[in-house]
Order: structure tokens, then C-alpha cells, then sequence
């Protein structure tokens, strides 16, 4: 989808993305300071593999102070990027037959990651009435002696669902029965968690259970830093050694000067992430507001991240009123980027159609002038 909005833009067309996983704003000032003056300073060697300590013992107080996890800095882990922490983490676990369980919908690259390691991506489907979320029932269906992980994702991408710690007990009990399953939480929206929901996460909760869980965050959604490509993790020392003597031979450690800014903002002020997350609170309203008076969508309030996830099962066989039929989910959101300008992503890329993937990390105006945009495309589809 990206590649066709590229496209259109350079032949003149003005789009209006809401497909991109990435927050509109700059990246804070003191970060940005921090990292010219860490070049200035000539800090642009390599650091140790797995992180330079001064931004280890941040993520360590990190996990400490936000999750009430007792986490040293040697239990810690700094990567390229959040999904660098998924992939050496599978990398370094997965054998050819083994199985990862992961709910559906899910982020795009979790069973990708998998089937890279030679093991099987084992889909859970979570529908609209479990609110997105796996339930103890369909995760103790799912694991069979082949089991090696299960991936959470709260929030979620791609529906800003989140578990409540209940929920994640509840999952846990199933999971104390099953000594040999590990748990990768994916908690990169961890900031993005809205009025009415609390964020929390399974080594928090269930402490039984930190001694096989890893625990991944970042500083690409709650500091804006997407760019930067810093991710970091705890998690038990087998693992995270094991990690790091993958990375040592991938990448070595991460970019120097991208970790003295996500040093500068884990340690520094934290208005930032409070403001940001009150507008993409407001965001969520307007957009949900607008999508549920368009014909034919159908969208929950989701409790975090900044995603909006709409049923489009009522424009399902209908015609646009360009004559493309809307077979699914694809289909509409192709539809609607070639006769509305409006880019989304459609929800079977996340393993559960007909829906579509709708982020409203984006100016007011242009999001209110896509709603409006979308609203008329559902109007003028026909039968």
C-alpha cells in the first residue's frame, strides 16, 4: 500500500494516507538535541552488542519504576528496532516443526518472522466478540507438545485492543500448565493506552511466569522515534544471552547515536508522550464517530494504540461507483485509495477480514477530510 500511494503522489495525486504504523509528530526536541551532541562529542563508535550500559540501566529503571518488574540492567537488551528483538529472540529458540501460537489479528511480520525460523505460525482467530483478544479456552486449544511461544501484542496492532490484567491472568493460568511455552509480550503501544483501560503486561502480573516471558518496548511509538530504530527487552539471561550472541553476528549493537537519543528519552521529560496520547485519544473519537456514519462500516472504540479497525462486511458485494466489485476487504480498500485518495490497509493482511485498518496518526483536518472522503465512497456503492 505504500508502494501504490508512492506512486500515485509522484504521478500528482494527493492522497491521504491513514496506512502508515508510525505517529505524525517530530520527534522531541531534547531528543534530538541529545543525539547532535552526542555526535559533536565524537560518540560514533561501536558500543557493546548488546547496548551501551548508561541506555540499559534507563531500560532497566524503565521496567522497574512503569511495570514493577525487578529487572536489572544485565537482564536487559538493546536492538535495531523492535523487531530485531522479535526476530533473535525466535531466531535463537526456534527448531524446524516447532510451533508459535499467535492471536489473529496480528501484527503483519509475527508468523513471517516464524516461517523465516523454520517453525509454523499457529493462528488463533479472536473475533469481534472476544473484543480482538485470545481467550484462555482458544489458547489451551492451540497448544499441542510442539508449542515453543506464544506472542501478545497489548495494544494491539492492528486493533488498539488491550488486555486487562485480568485477561492476561486468566491466560496465564493456562499457560503455568504448559512449563515449556514461552511468552514474547509485545508491548511497543504501551503509552497509547486510553480513559477507561490500564495498561498491563504478563511479567507484571504473573510473576511465576518472568523466568520464560520476554518483554519487548521501544521508543518508536510513545516518543515518536520510528526512525531511529531502537527496541529494546527483558527477559530471562538464557534467552537474552542467546540473543545477543545472534546480534553479534547480524548487526553488532545498535546505531550509537540512535541510543544516546532513546537514552535522552527514557531519562528526560515525559510530557511528550502524556500530550501526544490525550490527541490521539481525540483523534480516536472523531474517527470512530465518522467511520460509523459511513454506510456499510461498522467500528468498536478500540482502548489503545493509535488504529482503528471497521467492519466492512456491509459494502461486501456491492459495486463502487467506479465498477469495482467489492469482493473483499482488498478490494475496498483498493477501491477506495483509486476513487477516494484514501489509503488504508485491509484487515485479512492481519489474518481477519472484512475488516479495514484505519490510522489516525494524522492532522485533524485530514482526518476529518478522509472521513468524509470514505463516507462518500460507502454512499455511492450500489448493488
Amino acid at each position: 500500500m505504500i508502494d501504490r500511494v508512492a506512486e500515485r503522489k509522484a504521478a500528482g495525486a494527493r492522497i491521504i494516507s491513514l496506512s502508515a504504523g508510525e505517529p505524525d509528530f517530530d520527534t522531541p526536541v531534547h531528543v534530538q538535541e541529545a543525539a547532535i551532541a552526542a555526535i559533536r562529542a565524537g560518540h560514533t563508535r561501536y558500543t557493546q552488542v548488546a547496548g551501551m550500559r548508561p541506555l540499559r540501566e534507563a531500560v532497566a529503571r524503565k521496567f522497574q519504576e512503569e511495570n514493577g518488574m525487578p529487572t536489572r540492567w544485565q537482564a536487559t537488551i538493546v536492538c535495531s528496532g523492535g523487531k530485531q528483538v522479535i526476530y533473535n529472540a525466535l531466531a535463537a529458540t526456534l527448531n524446524a516443526g516447532d510451533e508459535v501460537i499467535i492471536p489473529a489479528p496480528y501484527w503483519v511480520s509475527y508468523p513471517e518472522m516464524v516461517q523465516l525460523c523454520g517453525a509454523r505460525a499457529v493462528t488463533v482467530p479472536c473475533p469481534e466478540a472476544t473484543g480482538f483478544k485470545l481467550t484462555p479456552e482458544a489458547l489451551s486449544a492451540a497448544i499441542t507438545p510442539r508449542t515453543r511461544w506464544l506472542i501478545l501484542n497489548s495494544p494491539s496492532n492492528p486493533t488498539g485492543a488491550v488486555y486487562s490484567a485480568a485477561e492476561l491472568l486468566a491466560l496465564a493460568e493456562v499457560l503455568l500448565a504448559h512449563p515449556e511455552v514461552l511468552v514474547l509480550s509485545d508491548d511497543i503501544y504501551e503509552h497509547l493506552v486510553f480513559t477507561g483501560a490500564t495498561f498491563a503486561t504478563m511479567a507484571q502480573v504473573e510473576p511465576r511466569l518472568a523466568g520464560r516471558t520476554l518483554t519487548m518496548n521501544g521508543v518508536s511509538k510513545a516518543y515518536a522515534m520510528t526512525g531511529w530504530r531502537i527496541g529494546f527487552a527483558t527477559g530471562p539471561q538464557w534467552l537474552l544471552e542467546a540473543m545477543e550472541k545472534l546480534q553479534g553476528q547480524q548487526t553488532s549493537g545498535a546505531c550509537s547515536i540512535s541510543q544516546h537519543a532513546a537514552l535522552a528519552a527514557l531519562a528526560g521529560p515525559q510530557d511528550f508522550v502524556r500530550n501526544t496520547r490525550e490527541v490521539f485519544e481525540r483523534r480516536r473519537d472523531a474517527v470512530v464517530q465518522g467511520l460509523n456514519r459511513a454506510f456499510g462500516l461498522r467500528c468498536a472504540r478500540a482502548a489503545g494504540a493509535f488504529y482503528a479497525f471497521a467492519s466492512c462486511e456491509g459494502l461486501i458485494g456491492r459495486t463502487s461507483a467506479g465498477g469495482r466489485l467489492l469482493a473483499t476487504d482488498e478490494d475496498v480498500a483498493l477501491a477506495l485509495l483509486d476513487e477516494a485518495q484514501v489509503a488504508v490497509m485491509q484487515g485479512s493482511a492481519f489474518g481477519l477480514g472484512p475488516y479495514l485498518r484505519i490510522a489516525y496518526a494524522l492532522d485533524d483536518a485530514s482526518l476529518a477530510q478522509a472521513c468524509n472522503a470514505i463516507r462518500h465512497f460507502c454512499e455511492s456503492t450500489t448493488t
